[in-house]
């Protein structure tokens, strides 16, 4: 009986200590032992692309082998799905993606919790983090200064997530140019562009920042950004001259504001007091200031960017060249007349007798321009004329009808004095039509020499209105 209590009492120590053994013991050996590493950093998840965060974790199993899985408790599905093998002493590279269930709006940084389980039901818990952005936020883009003077310029679009578009199409646009280019743009990766200007298209624009739209195309989703560039300020102002003509000279400046900003220039251009009078100006100048012979003439004005100011100034010696030849010819006919003593100035006008007959009064004016001596007068009339008989106050010396030439003398003329010298002559004869009458010839004597001049020709027209002779000449 005492050998049955004692052997009792020896199976329930075994029995305890079994037990404590299975309790304390037994967990310790088959309890899951994995060390967990994250080698990935700023992992995000992009909203408009519904796309999952990923995770690169480093797992070493530090216990026996054993199959394990990922879950959580927030509302995440997560990637690998089920079971994953690992052998006792293994390090496997898993990736992990995380993706919200169902809507989840929150933006900014996200915190959460994690575990893995082993087969036998224990399990380690983790904690991850993500951030979850819009797409247009994962983009930065720029552009480089550039002038006037600049032959390109360069635009850089950066992907400043740990994501990886893939192919990415960029549409930039702005006042100087238009460019769409399809890059590679991968996780963090920054692409720069040089893109060559074409002048013509801003030369009109002035410096400042300007407004440049990007459309970017990527896993068939489409943003707009938008970004400022500065145009930097550059001051260059071009000149240009051009002379041409000879008689008539032509000066062209040219001022051209090839920057972008508006330019005061002043353009300064002289004139001696002669050739300012046969000058002209397009524009006409601001200001004009006469120093001595000299005459200054200036432009001040404003020029746009791209604009010209184009000054034309235009001198016509043409002018000046006929007053000359008028002056010398002036002085040549009044050196001529200055030598004619005695000018003679024949004239005929109509008169009407009673009779009807054709009768034309016949005149000369004889004018000394210095005192003469012996002065003859000779005239001669038409063959178809006949001499009416009566005369004004200066009679003929002489009259001879076969000749038809009348004659008056003057013994001197005074310098100055006019005599006029005049008769009628008719025909029987209508006349019609345009006829002349010879010129009168005078000779005179001036310092003991003999000299001689005529007068003009006269003529007369049929048609013209005849008048009565005067009852004294009748």
């Amino acid at each position: 009986m005492l050998k049955y209590k004692l052997l009792c009492i020896l199976y329930m120590k075994k029995t305890i200590i079994f037990f404590m053994l299975a309790i304390f013991v037994l967990p310790s050996i088959f309890a899951l032992n994995l060390k967990v590493e994250k080698t990935s950093s700023n992992e995000v998840m992009i909203a408009d692309l519904n796309k999952p965060a990923v995770f690169d974790l480093k797992i070493t199993n530090l216990g026996a082998d054993d199959h394990i899985e990922f879950y959580n408790l927030v509302g995440f599905t997560m990637f690998p799905v089920g079971t994953v093998p690992i052998t006792a002493g293994e390090t496997k590279d898993i990736k992990l993606e995380v993706s919200p269930i169902g809507e989840f709006e929150y933006m900014g940084r996200y915190n959460f919790k994690y575990y893995i389980r082993s087969q036998d039901g224990s399990e380690i818990e983790q904690q991850i983090a993500f951030k979850r952005i819009k797409m247009e936020d994962a983009f930065s883009i720029g552009v480089g200064d550039f002038d006037p003077e600049s032959n390109s310029v360069q635009i850089y679009l950066e992907n400043l997530e740990n994501f990886d578009f893939g192919q990415v199409t960029a549409k930039f646009s702005s006042s100087f140019f238009n460019l769409e280019k399809t890059i590679e743009l991968g996780p963090n990766k920054k692409e720069t562009i040089n893109l060559e200007l074409n002048k013509e298209d801003f030369k009109q624009l002035l410096a400042g920042f300007y407004t440049m739209d990007v459309e970017i195309n990527a896993k068939e989703k489409k943003i707009n950004l938008e970004t400022t560039l500065k145009f930097a300020e550059k001051n260059i102002v071009t000149k240009t001259e051009r002379d041409y003509g000879f008689l008539i000279t032509t000066k062209i400046v040219k001022r051209t504001n090839e920057g972008n900003v508006i330019t005061s220039t002043e353009t300064i251009m002289k004139k001696n007091i002669i050739s300012r009078l046969f000058t002209t100006f397009s524009p006409e100048p601001d200001n004009v200031e006469r120093r001595g012979i000299i005459v200054y003439y200036t432009w001040d004005r404003e020029i746009n960017p791209g604009e010209t100011l184009e000054i034309a100034v235009k001198t016509n010696w043409l002018f000046p060249f006929l007053i000359v030849l008028l002056i010398v010819a002036v002085v040549l006919i009044a050196k001529q007349y200055s030598k004619t003593n005695l000018e003679l100035k024949k004239q005929v006008t109509f008169v009407k007798v009673k009779g009807g007959e054709f009768a034309l009064k016949v005149s000369v004016f004889a004018k000394a321009q210095k005192f003469i001596e012996n002065v003859t007068i000779i005239d001669r009339y038409p063959p178809l004329a006949k001499l009416y008989n009566k005369f004004g106050i200066e009679k003929p010396s002489k009259v001879d009808d076969k000749l038809r030439k009348l004659e008056w003398n003057f013994a001197n003329l005074q310098p100055g004095e006019t005599r006029i010298l005049s008769y009628i002559i008719y025909s029987k004869v209508g006349v019609i039509g345009r006829f002349a009458l010879p010129s009168a010839a005078g000779i005179f004597e001036r310092d003991g020499e003999v000299h001689e001049t005529e007068s003009n020709r006269a003529f007369f027209v049929a048609e013209q209105r005849t008048k009565d002779i005067p009852d004294e000449e009748k």
